[in-house]
This record gives C-alpha cells, structure tokens and sequence, in this order.
C-alpha cells in the first residue's frame, strides 16, 4: 500500500490501496448494493400473502412497498452530504446496522402499521448504502479507467438485484414465509459491518458541504405528500380536501425548494449539475425507467398470483427469464458504455421497454405461459441496458470531492421513479377494482402498461436528446465551473481537474 499526500483539510491521511483491496472494497460496496436494491424488489413477491395475513387493502401494499422507497428517496442527498462531511465508512456502518436492525424488526411486525413503521426505519439505513458505497469507489479507484470499470461493475450489480428481487423472494417466501425476506438481511449486514471495519478505508471531503435543513424538509414534505395523494387519491376520492391538499402542499414545497436551493451556497440540491445535460438527461431516465420497473413488478406480482392462481414460488420462476435478460445484458451495457457511450444502450433500452409495454397490454388471465415469458425477456432485456449508462453519467465530470452528492442525486432519481411507479400503478387498479382478483384485474391493468410505454418511450427519446455533441459540450462547461470553483486540491491530494473527477468521460 502506497502513501500518498495527506488530504489538505480534514486530516485524514489518503492512501492507495493494492488492487486486491480495492476489488475487497467493490465487493463490500456491491454487497451492500446488492441487498438493499434487492429488498426494494423482493418484498413485491410477497404482497399478496402479506396482504392475506395482515388484512392489508391495494393501498395497504403500496404503502409496504413506498414507505421504505419513500424515505429512502428522501434521505438519500442528505446521506451522500453527511457522509462526505463526518466520513464515509463511519456513515456507512451506521446505515448496515439500522438497515439490519430494520429487517430484523419487519420480520417480527405484529401488523401492517408496525411492518410499514419497521419499513421506514431499515429505509433510513438504506438511505445511507448506496451513496455512500459509491463514493466510497469512486474515492478509493483514484485511475479513471478502473474507475470507470468499477463504476460498470457497480451498475450491473444494480440492476442485477433488482431483477431478482422477485425469484429469489418467491424461493425464501415459499420456504420460511413472508418474514425470511426479512431476516435474511440480518446476518449479511452483521458480516459486512465486520469487514468494512477490517477493508474500507475512512475517508471524507475536503470541504463538504454544509446542512441545508429547510431543503431536507422541503423534499421529504414534497415526496410524502405527492405520494399521499396519489395512493389515498382512490379510497378517498380524488376531490377530497385531503388529497387536494396534499397535492397542493407538494406542487408548493416544489415550488419553495426551487425557489430556496439556488440561493444557498452549499445546497442540498446542487443546481449546477443540472445544467450538464448529459446530468440531467441521466436523472429523468431513471425516474422514467424506474417508474416502468415499480409499476410492472408492482401489478405483475398481484397478476401472477392473485389471477393466474400461482404460489409465490410459481410466481417468481415466471419472472427468472426477466432477471436472467437482465443478468446478461448488463455487463453488456458497462462495455458498450466504455466503448460508444450512452446513446446505444440507452437508445435500445428505450426501444425495448417501450416494446414490452406495448406487449403487456395485450395480456389477459388466461395468457399462454409463453408469449407471457417473452415479454418478460424484453422488459428484463431492456432494464438490463439502462443501469450502466446512467451511474456512469452521473459521476462524469463532477469532482471526486463531491462524489456523494452527485451520486445520492441520481440514486434519488431512481427511488422517486419507483416510489412514483408504484403509487400511480397501483392507484390507477384501486380506481377501477376494490379487490385485485380475478379476470378484471388484467382488464384494470391495461392502463398500468399504457403508462410503461410511455416511460420507455421516454427514456427513448431522453437518451437521444441528452447524448449528443451539443449535451456532451454543455457537460464539459459544467466540468469546467465545478474544477475552478473546488478547492485547490481533491480529495487524496490530487490537483483538481478533470482527470480527478472519479469516471469516464461524459457519454
């Protein structure tokens, strides 16, 4: 292990660490990766059978699902910041222990309100994983290339475990019951705090940025109420005074949020990174093709058990062929990042996401089992393609300093498209049915998969319009204001500038 400068003010000796550390250090990070993404995916396996045991109603199991996305999405920015201010490893054991003891409680919930409660707790330990682990690589693969590498293997693992959230918690439900996707957490999260003790090494920004409380606020009340409106929209009725409410309350916390973050001189929200298209492009794909994935596993779930009549395990076998497209196509999307950028994958992600859910909407309860896997394969296939190119944009040309930040933006975006995916899908079925059974049910969800072509159509057309020269350039002045406005140095003493920015260069 070599030694290199001391990081100029927080005190914390910077060292470069043996390459068999580092991959020790991705593995750590991709682990926590790993079962957070995984347990934001595994839980929709067991809706029906939690719904079953705890009387939970269509907006019961919404809220199982977005309690925990919810305050995960809200807390993300303010764990990237406060990660990069008191240490990155220190934040990121905390976040494994809450996140294990959260599991630990679920698994023991009495009812659904203890089991939503105990979702917001494991959430707030989730909030603090997957930013902080990839600032954690991006600070720890100083070269470009084995950053970008890395950065690829960190997307795929994504993807990855969000696809096989449903099989493998159709094989764990099957098995032990609802609660086993819980308390499995456990003893994973213990083993990893141990080892990030012993392999992570502790490291900070050198000048991170200050709280910024009222924009925290501003966020959470925003999220909370938009997504109170959307879930509680079809039992209350959309003209009642709560749910107007709530979407006045967020259309105005919006509004003061934009209004108050440009103004602050260290903001929660930096809005400089939105002015690098490629930036801002990579945000809106992932609130689209996140949106498509909430939404599809969401009502796909309930379809599959609760009008086709499958177990839990039948269920997630039917969804293996998604994740197994999207296992392969993964990796296959980090090397045509790393070879052509992020117009093709995106571009093919796009097409397919739109091609499946043009296919879904032709679905009804007695669909063969295979045009109905084929489908499946396209989704998979299209959401395997997605995942590289955006976290790769997103750490482009932004400072390694701020790596937390920048990432915890765009980790946000993909919560807010899942917590949003959700609602909307599962409101759009309340509206039509009281009770997700039977014939009808496929009939309600016609307009679920309306709404998924539309995201992938979005994500079509976002990929073309913010991958061009004009984008690329406009990320490159980004990169420029954000060097000469850092600190002399970054972070491990290396001049800032564009070669410290912690990627690839902006697809």
């Amino acid at each position: 292990m070599r030694q290199l400068a001391p990081g100029s003010t927080n005190g914390v000796t910077v060292t470069e660490l043996s390459r068999r550390r580092r991959v020790a250090v991705l593995l750590l990070c991709c682990t926590s990766l790993f079962v957070v993404s995984l347990d934001a995916t595994i839980v929709n396996i067991a809706l029906p059978v939690i719904a079953r045991d705890l009387n939970a109603p269509i907006s019961g199991m919404q809220w199982v699902v977005d309690g925990y996305v919810l305050v995960v999405g809200g807390l993300l920015m303010l764990s990237g910041s406060t990660a990069d201010r008191i240490g990155r490893r220190r934040v990121f054991q905390t976040g494994l222990a809450l996140f294990s003891l959260g599991s630990l409680l679920c698994s023991l919930a009495p009812s659904l309100g203890w089991l939503i409660a105990f979702r917001m707790l494991q959430a707030t330990g989730g909030s603090m994983l997957n930013p902080v682990a990839m600032s954690i690589i991006a600070n720890v693969f100083t070269d470009p290339r084995e950053r970008a590498r890395a950065i690829g293997v960190w997307g795929g693992i994504g993807g990855i475990s969000l696809a096989a959230g449903p099989p493998v918690g159709g094989l764990i439900v099957e098995g032990f019951g609802w609660p086993g996707i819980f308390w499995i957490n456990v003893p994973i999260g213990v083993t990893v705090i141990v080892l990030t003790a012993l392999l992570v090494p502790e490291s900070r920004a050198p000048r991170p940025r200050r709280l910024d409380p009222l924009g925290q606020l501003l966020v959470m009340v925003t999220l909370t109420a938009l997504c109170f409106g959307i879930i509680e929209g079809p039992n209350l009725g959309w003209s009642a005074a709560p749910v107007l409410g709530c979407f006045a309350a967020a259309a105005l916390c919006l509004a003061a949020l934009l209004w108050y973050e440009p103004r602050r001189e260290d903001p929660l929200i930096d809005p400089r990174f939105f002015r690098s298209a490629p930036f801002s492009g990579a945000v809106a794909i992932a609130v689209c093709s996140f949106a498509a994935l909430g939404g599809f596993l969401f009502i796909n779930t309930l379809y599959l058990q609760n009008v086709r009549g499958l177990s839990p395990l039948e269920a997630g076998v039917h969804t293996l062929p998604m994740a197994l497209a999207t296992l392969v196509l993964s990796p296959v999307s980090g090397r045509l990042v790393a070879a052509r950028g992020a117009r093709p994958p995106l571009v093919i992600a796009g097409t397919l996401l739109t091609l499946a859910g043009l296919l879904l909407t032709r679905v009804t309860a007695d669909t063969p089992t295979f045009p109905l896997l084929v489908v499946y394969v396209v989704f998979g296939a299209g959401f395997g393609l997605v995942n590289a190119p955006l976290t790769n944009t997103a750490v482009s040309g932004m400072p390694r300093a701020q790596a937390g930040v920048a990432a915890a933006v765009s980790s946000t975006g993909r919560q807010v498209g899942q917590l949003l995916g959700v609602a909307i899908a599962g409101s759009i079925v309340a509206s039509s049915l009281a009770v997700p059974r039977g014939p009808a049910f496929a009939q309600a969800s016609e307009a679920v998969w309306w709404m998924v072509a539309g995201y992938g159509a979005l994500v079509l057309a976002l990929g073309l319009a913010t991958t061009g020269p004009r984008a690329r350039a406009t990320a490159a002045r980004v990169a420029e204001r954000l060097f000469h406005e850092e600190p002399a140095f970054a972070e491990g003493g290396a001049p800032a500038g564009p070669g410290a920015s912690g990627g690839a260069a902006s697809p």
